[in-house]
C-alpha cells in the first residue's frame, strides 16, 4: 500500500548518489536528513573529471545516465551551478579506433554520434594534427565543475529544508533506525550511499559483490605556462584508451583490435590501466587522467611513475611539452568485478545504492531515483 503522508528519508552519504537521493526525495514531498561523516563533500564526487558521459554507457547504466542528464540540467538551474551541454569529442588516431567510432555511430545514430573526418577533427580538437584520422562528437554529454557542482547542490538542498548532519558517522542501519555518533535517527526509508565505504558499514553486502577500492592518478595541468599559448580544448576529450573502457564503446566489434593495438604500442600505459582523457576548466587548466589500481584499501602513497605516464601521453597527444602540473591527487571509487551498479535491500526499508565503477557523475542521479522507486517512495508533490 502506497504511503499518503510524508516519510522521513535518511540518506547515508553526501556524494552524488546521496545528494541525488536527497534531492529526489525532497522533490517528491518527503522529509529528508543526510548524514555525512566528513565536514563537506570531499570524496570521489569532487575528485573526478566533472564529465557526464551519457552516450558511452550501455544497458541499465545507459538508462540511469539518460535520467541523470535531465536531473543535472534541472538541478543546475535550480541550485545555480553551471551545467554545460558541450558534448564530448572522441579522437581517433589509428584506423581501428576510427572504425570503432563508426560502429558506435551505426548503432546509436547521428543524434548521438556525429562522425568527423580528419580535417574536421583537427579543427575541433587541439591534438597533434599528424596523428588524427578522425573523431566523433557525442552531443548528449554534459560537463560540470566537479569541485563546485556537488557542494552547490548540498548547499541548495539545505536552503530548501533538507537537514544535513555533517561530521557524523553512522554506526549501524536497520529497519526504521539509523545509529549515528550523534544519536539515533528514526527513519521510514534509509538510503545507504556510502560508495567504497560500504564495506565499513555493511560488510556482508560489500563482500557479496566483491567490492574493492579503485585508486587513480589524476592531474590538473596548465597548458601554455610561459612560453606558449592556451590549448583551446572546448569539450571533454576521450581517446582510444577511453574506448576500451566505457561499455557502449567496449562492446563494438573493433574494441579488441583497439585494445591490442594500444597495449602493443605502449605496454607501460597498458600496465597502468590508463584511460587517457582530459576536461577543460574555466581557468584554462585541464583535468587529466587517469590510472587504475584495485585493492581492499587505498594507501595514500602513490608511485610517481603513474603521473609521469599520464604526462607523457598527454604531451604526445597534444603535441605540447609545456603542460605544467598545477595539482596531483589520488582519486578513489568503488569497484566490483563484472558490474557497474549495486542496488540491494539488506533489511526491509534499508536500500543500498552504489556505483561500482567510475561512472558516478554520469549515472548517480538516475540510480538514486531508482533506489527510491524500489523503496516505494511515492510522489506527494
Amino acid at each position: 500500500m502506497l504511503r499518503s503522508t510524508p516519510a522521513h528519508v535518511v540518506v547515508v552519504g553526501a556524494g552524488v548518489v546521496g545528494l541525488g537521493a536527497a534531492a529526489e526525495a525532497h522533490r517528491r514531498g518527503h522529509r529528508v536528513t543526510v548524514v555525512e561523516q566528513a565536514s563537506a563533500v570531499v570524496g570521489s564526487s569532487v575528485q573526478n573529471f566533472g564529465h557526464v558521459c551519457t552516450t558511452a554507457q550501455a544497458g541499465r547504466a545507459r538508462t540511469y545516465a539518460l535520467a541523470a542528464r535531465e536531473r543535472w540540467l534541472a538541478l543546475g538551474a535550480a541550485a545555480g551551478f553551471a551545467v554545460a551541454p558541450t558534448g564530448t569529442h572522441v579522437v581517433a588516431r589509428t584506423a581501428p579506433e576510427l572504425r570503432l567510432l563508426g560502429e558506435l555511430a551505426d548503432e546509436r545514430g547521428a543524434d548521438e554520434v556525429r562522425l568527423l573526418g580528419a580535417d574536421e577533427a583537427r579543427a575541433a580538437v587541439p591534438v597533434r594534427a599528424a596523428d588524427v584520422v578522425g573523431a566523433a562528437h557525442l552531443p548528449l554529454d554534459l560537463q560540470v565543475d566537479p569541485r563546485a557542482a556537488a557542494p552547490a547542490l548540498a548547499a541548495w538542498l539545505a536552503s530548501q529544508g533538507v537537514t544535513f548532519r555533517w561530521r557524523t558517522a553512522v554506526r549501524a542501519v536497520r529497519t526504521g533506525r539509523v545509529e549515528t555518533t550523534r544519536g539515533p535517527l528514526d527513519a521510514d526509508v534509509v538510503v545507504v550511499a556510502t560508495h567504497h565505504d560500504l564495506d565499513r558499514l555493511l560488510p556482508d553486502v560489500a563482500a557479496s559483490v566483491g567490492l574493492r577500492r579503485c585508486r587513480l592518478h589524476m592531474l590538473r595541468v596548465r597548458p601554455g605556462s610561459p612560453p606558449g599559448s592556451p590549448l583551446g580544448l572546448r569539450t571533454p576529450l576521450l581517446t582510444g584508451w577511453s574506448t576500451v573502457r566505457y561499455a557502449a564503446l567496449a562492446a563494438c566489434p573493433s574494441a579488441p583490435d583497439v585494445a591490442a593495438e594500444l597495449a602493443a604500442a605502449d605496454p607501460e600505459a597498458a600496465r597502468w590501466d590508463v584511460n587517457l582523457m582530459a576536461t577543460p576548466q574555466a581557468d584554462g587548466t585541464l583535468l587529466l587522467g587517469d590510472t587504475h589500481a584495485r585493492g581492499d584499501d587505498a594507501p595514500v602513497f602513490q608511485d610517481e611513475e603513474g603521473f609521469e605516464v599520464l604526462l607523457r601521453l598527454a604531451r604526445d597527444l597534444f603535441g605540447r611539452d609545456d603542460l605544467a602540473v598545477v595539482e596531483r591527487w589520488q582519486g578513489t571509487y568503488a569497484s566490483a568485478p563484472d558490474r557497474e551498479l549495486l542496488l540491494a535491500e539488506p533489511e526491509p526499508g534499508v536500500h543500498v545504492a552504489t556505483v561500482t565503477t567510475g561512472i558516478g557523475m554520469t549515472t548517480g542521479l538516475g540510480l538514486a531515483a531508482d533506489a527510491l522507486d524500489r523503496a516505494g517512495l511515492p510522489d506527494l508533490s
